[in-house]
């Protein structure tokens, strides 16, 4: 693949892993392992004269674990992305949330299996889409494109934060529906605590994740805000003023059954290989409420949205995306915004007032 040299630095204090890490990303093009560390503290000393643009980051390490290296990072080397290497448990999800809110730009799961070939497979498949999208950032930091080359869609409104005028096929908001993933937590940490207790709507997520790790985002994010944020169940019924967040490693769809509405969580299969998929989402949002919704799309990889907006256009509902300068990964706004399905692009920071204006609290 052409484009720019990725320099890694991967720290782990297991050699197997440092040894498999560095194999694994070194038979990648346009990637060199600029070195290994194995804690934190010899990591940090190895950053300023290796200059990584991307870092490996194990969480159990001595002397130096790996959120305190993360903390550092950010504050002395804010250029360099940090993915962050997770045992999939219960308490390594909670940890590797609070990373993710720090701002660690994704997490990989250290597969189980004890096959080592059928682990680098795992790593392999894990890591590819994360260097792809980092080479791509560097390569458009080294090639930035003129303001007359930038993405401008004439369908963005440049309306002030306070003077939102909703299209006039829009009906009274009843639901907002994010899809969000690369960058969601860090994002979703900003957002949600800025909705109020009267919130008189539902707010439904799918955040890309596996399982468990949706349970402890719900938590982190309800200890930070006034709405109640829950990891949604199969049959439980929408509230008003609370954000329900789809369960990783499922599909979660909005649905009506005896005159009520409720979320189903099932087993359907992946879509756009995303499980919970912002598509299946967003699909069955359209047929609930047609020109009563509200969907947003933000930060995050691939195009997985784009087709359940496209329905709920259809429908008369109204879409905001998250602009491309506060976004950790542009695709999934991107491709929103290159399909003509989004009224209104805003900083993160202004997706809050444009929900409740247009929802009228």
């Amino acid at each position: 693949m052409p484009g720019p040299l990725l320099r890694v630095l991967v720290v782990d204090d297991s050699v197997l892993y440092r040894k498999v890490l560095s194999e694994v990303l070194s038979s990648m093009p346009g990637v060199a392992v600029v070195g290994t560390a194995t804690n934190g503290k010899v990591a940090l000393a190895k950053i300023g004269h290796l200059k990584p643009d991307l870092l490996t980051l194990d969480f159990d390490m001595p002397e130096v674990d790996g959120l305190m290296v993360l903390e550092r990072v950010r504050e002395d080397h804010p250029d360099v992305k940090t993915v962050m290497v997770s045992t999939h448990t219960r308490e390594g999800a909670a940890i590797t949330v609070k990373a993710l809110e720090l701002g660690a730009l994704t997490f990989i799961t250290k597969p189980k299996t004890k096959n080592p070939l059928e682990s680098r497979t795992v790593l392999l498949d894990q890591l590819v889409p994360v260097v792809k999208e980092i080479r791509a950032q560097k390569h458009a930091l080294q090639h930035p494109v003129n303001k007359d080359q930038a993405l401008s869609p004439p369908f963005t409104s440049n309306a002030a934060p306070g003077k939102i005028t909703c299209p006039a096929a829009g009906g009274r908001i009843q639901i907002v529906a994010i899809g969000i993933s690369t960058g969601g937590p860090k994002a979703l940490a900003r957002l949600i605590p800025c909705l109020p207790e009267a919130l008189r709507i539902p707010v439904v997520i799918v955040q890309h994740m596996p399982p468990d790790f949706t349970a402890a985002l719900a938590k982190s994010l309800d200890r930070k805000s006034a709405v109640k944020v829950i990891e949604a169940e199969n049959n439980m019924p929408l509230a008003r003023g609370t954000v329900f967040i789809a369960p990783g490693g499922r599909q979660m769809k909005v649905v009506t059954v005896s005159g009520k509405t409720m979320l189903e969580v099932n087993d359907d299969p992946p879509e756009n290989r995303c499980n919970p998929s912002a598509d299946y989402l967003f699909r069955s949002i359209s047929k609930v409420y047609g020109k009563h919704a509200l969907g947003i799309i933000m930060t995050g990889m691939g195009s997985d949205g784009v087709l359940g907006l496209r329905l709920m256009k259809r429908l008369g509902a109204q879409v905001i995306a998250q602009d491309r300068q506060s976004c950790v990964v542009f695709g999934m706004p991107g491709e929103a915004i290159n399909a003509g399905v989004v009224d209104r692009v805003v900083p993160l920071d202004q997706i809050a007032a444009e929900i409740l204006q247009r929802v009228g609290v």
